[in-house]
């Protein structure tokens, strides 16, 4: 089984990316966030790596680190929940808005979550009340990736706007490592210079590019 993947990224899609490992590209899935944070194409990049063998296919699905991967395998624990929910689930919430979303019982926050219903969030939540520990610090940053200084996913969320695309996109950056108030201006001013709302995965792609300049 493969565990980890360190290599280069080759290409990026809607909801995976090719790392370019000594010649050989892996097709990896992964979630909004992730490919958001990702380094430029030909930069080095490390994932953690869940393998899901089937009868027709073999995926790999690719994490920033070890808590969203094995948050990852409990949501697909749960009835109904495959893989593409459960990366839909970690492209809108981060580890530690996950973590709080279950132990609060937040319906509202996983319903944001394409193909998350009211029904699939209460099955969500009564499955993985008992089983999701809470996170004392936020998401690492890729390595090979871009990072930043200070903040806290908890200052992330009280510091990002309310709701929708842009709340994700701060909650993303400042999981990643940058001070709450540097990602909430950085989001605020490309979606101002934006024609019309950015995916997330740009926006926070877009994001990094903006902070590390």
């Amino acid at each position: 089984m493969i565990a980890r993947l360190k290599g280069l990224v080759d290409a990026v899609g809607e909801d995976w990316l090719i790392v370019d490992v000594g010649g050989v590209g892996y097709l990896v899935f992964a979630s909004a966030r992730t490919l958001g944070a990702l380094p430029g194409l030909g930069e080095p990049v490390a994932l953690d790596v869940e393998t899901h063998v089937r009868e027709d296919h073999i995926h790999l699905y690719g994490f920033t680190g070890t808590a969203e991967k094995d948050q990852f395998s409990l949501l697909t624990s749960v009835q109904g929940v495959g893989a593409k929910m459960a990366l839909s689930v970690l492209s809108v919430l981060g580890p530690q808005d996950l973590a709080d979303a279950i132990a609060h019982g937040d319906k509202t926050a996983l319903t944001r979550a394409n193909g998350v219903g009211p029904k699939v969030a209460q099955r969500l939540i009564n499955e993985l009340a008992d089983k999701m520990p809470a996170l004392p610090g936020s998401m690492p940053g890729l390595a090979g990736g871009a990072g930043g200084p200070g903040g806290s996913a908890m200052a992330g969320r009280a510091a990002a706007p309310g709701g929708g695309v842009a709340h994700d996109a701060v909650s993303a950056l400042v999981n990643l490592g940058y001070r709450p108030a540097d990602a909430q201006a950085a989001v605020a001013r490309l979606i101002k210079d934006a024609e019309r709302d950015p995916p997330l995965a740009d926006l926070i792609r877009q994001g990094l590019r903006e902070l590390a300049s």
